[in-house]
């Protein structure tokens, strides 16, 4: 049985929690904004509006391209469009702080892309699927609502985003100390529960991870390099760079896995690509962050002038 009609098992329940969990995290993003994270856009929109351009427009553009040069199977490169069509990663803002980037900056991108996913994700996912014949094959194989997408993600990231905000905004000091703990339990949740996903599945995955390494290592490097050289070739600041790099580069893979399980039932090369995406982008984010700390302000400042 090839990649493209394995399918990784997971059970209703286990399911249903996950569904629970990716909220949860959310939720705990969401009690460190405030309304001033999306107000910071209005005073200098230009960064904020090339970011955003790189993640949903020309990241999902680059990612049709890198598919028609390397030719995946179908499966694979349907799950490198739905990881394109994500928002940013929890662990950008991390990263972009160690890297000496601009954090605001970070914390902005992300919080407004987790709101336009709600629409771009399931418009982007679609979009490119469709105009690759053998992704549009498994598309109209799946009948795929782009409504029932739409909701699912309201669901998981739009709901829980306006609550945590709320709550944050009525309880400013319970929110510091809740968001910790509620980072913390969520995301070690999520990480169990993933790898009881592969446990379940850890033949399948030994399979078949060798055909997707290569692709996941392309789609990155262009997903950094898409975000980093958009913001040189707009003549942003270094700090700038940085982050929308990063930003673009640490894609939130964890929501891609959710939505593979459940509207495309584990289909095996979807979810490997997303669950490799998930190591991957943590090692090659974390590598380029501890490179760029090692660099001084001075070199900072001479390369931003």
């Amino acid at each position: 049985m090839g990649i493209d009609e394995v399918q990784l098992n997971f059970n209703p329940t286990t399911l249903l929690i996950m569904n629970i969990v990716i909220g949860f995290i959310m939720f705990g993003v969401a009690l460190d904004l405030k309304p001033d994270d999306f107000k910071r856009t209005l005073k200098s929109p230009k960064p904020f509006i090339i970011g955003l351009t790189a993640q949903f427009l020309v990241m999902p553009a680059l990612t049709y391209l890198l598919v028609l040069a390397i030719q995946p199977r179908p499966s694979i490169a349907l799950g490198m469009f739905l990881v394109a069509a994500c928002p940013g990663g929890n662990l950008s803002n991390f990263l972009t702080h160690l890297a000496k980037g601009n954090t605001p900056l970070s914390i902005s991108m992300s919080a407004t892309s987790t709101a336009v996913s709600i629409i771009m994700t399931p418009i982007n996912t679609m979009f490119w699927g469709s105009l690759y014949e053998p992704t549009n094959e498994i598309l109209r194989s799946f009948k795929i609502s782009p409504f029932d997408l739409v909701q699912t993600i309201i669901i998981l990231l739009g709901i829980p985003l306006v609550v945590g905000m709320l709550v944050n905004h009525k309880f400013p000091e319970q929110s510091k100390k809740w968001s910790v703990w509620m980072r913390r339990f969520s995301i070690t949740f999520f990480i169990i529960f993933v790898l009881a996903a592969l446990a379940a599945n850890f033949q399948h995955f030994i399979d078949f991870v060798g055909m997707v390494v290569i692709a996941v290592f392309l789609h990155n490097l262009i997903a950094i390099l898409s975000g980093y050289f958009s913001a040189t070739l707009t003549r942003l600041p270094e700090v700038d760079r940085r982050a929308i790099a990063i930003e673009v580069g640490i894609q939130n893979s964890g929501l891609g896995l959710i939505l593979i399980f459940n509207f495309f039932n584990g289909l095996g090369g979807m979810a490997i690509v997303a669950a490799w995406w998930s190591i991957w982008h943590v090692i090659s984010g974390m590598s380029l962050a501890f490179f760029w700390s090692k660099r001084d302000k001075s070199k900072i400042e001479r390369v931003s002038a």
